[in-house]
């Protein structure tokens, strides 16, 4: 299937590793124009060398939490492509906690995971309404909670954000859609949650009905199709990429 991706320009944030890492590179297998956003240089521009011939990418070695990110990004993406059309907001982190957590853990966890993103897409959005065309994708979190955990909070409050969102920019030929990943092979996953290949087939066998922890393709397949034009009637939504995990029936 061709998703008509051909020269969008698009910019993954978190794109040194995980699932913005596959994301970046199934929209680079798509045509897509790209500008990589991390912390870590090294990494981004190991992924940059594994992209197709001739896609060099733009790349963008910012904390995504400065105040001023979106404007710098906005900047590096007027400066070297004149728009953006899509916006994959992946960078986030999840803080389980084994007590009801400090102020401070609530408070970066809202600014790591939903405000920061937050500023970089309103920062972005006007290039998409100046083109009457965009995608903005959020990778999340679960919002079934097992314990206490700070980024749901901010999980949910980018699902409402998200949803709002799309209602105001639909007339734009703009979509806007969550994807929440659960138990997906990723740096946190393999490093903190689950470290052990054992801890991750009992909890497969115990709790996804499909068997097995999803790969980071799993979640970059649909992430890049909801980028493509052919998904232009998908917006508003909360999309969960779990192998069947989550319990609830909508």
């Amino acid at each position: 299937m061709d998703l008509q991706l051909t020269g969008k320009v698009a910019l993954v944030t978190g794109a040194s590793a995980g699932l913005g890492r596959a994301i970046a590179k199934e929209l680079a297998a798509e045509g897509c124009k790209l500008a990589l956003l991390a912390r870590r240089r090294p990494l981004l521009e190991e992924l940059a060398a594994e992209l197709p011939a001739g896609a060099e990418p733009l790349i963008i070695v910012q904390d995504f939490t400065a105040k001023d990110a979106g404007e710098k990004v906005r900047a590096a993406m007027q400066a070297r492509f004149g728009r953006c059309d899509i916006l994959v907001n992946n960078a986030g982190s999840s803080r389980p906690q084994t007590d009801l957590g400090t102020d401070e853990v609530w408070m970066e966890a809202m600014e790591i995971n939903f405000h920061a993103g937050r500023r970089i897409t309103h920062a972005l959005v006007p290039m998409m309404q100046e083109n009457q065309w965009g995608r903005i994708i959020n990778l999340t979190g679960q919002d079934e909670p097992f314990m206490v955990n700070a980024a749901n909070a901010p999980n949910g409050a980018v699902h409402i954000w998200a949803k709002a969102l799309s209602r105001v920019l639909g007339r734009d030929g703009i979509t806007v859609n969550s994807l929440p990943p659960g138990r997906i092979r990723s740096e946190q996953i393999d490093q903190r949650i689950m470290p052990t290949e054992e801890a991750r087939r009992a909890w497969a066998e115990r709790e996804v009905p499909v068997g097995y922890i999803g790969e980071a393709r799993d979640m970059a397949v649909i992430a890049t199709f909801l980028c493509s034009p052919l998904a232009r009637y998908i917006t508003g939504q909360v999309i969960h990429v779990d192998g069947g995990t989550r319990r609830f029936s909508h």
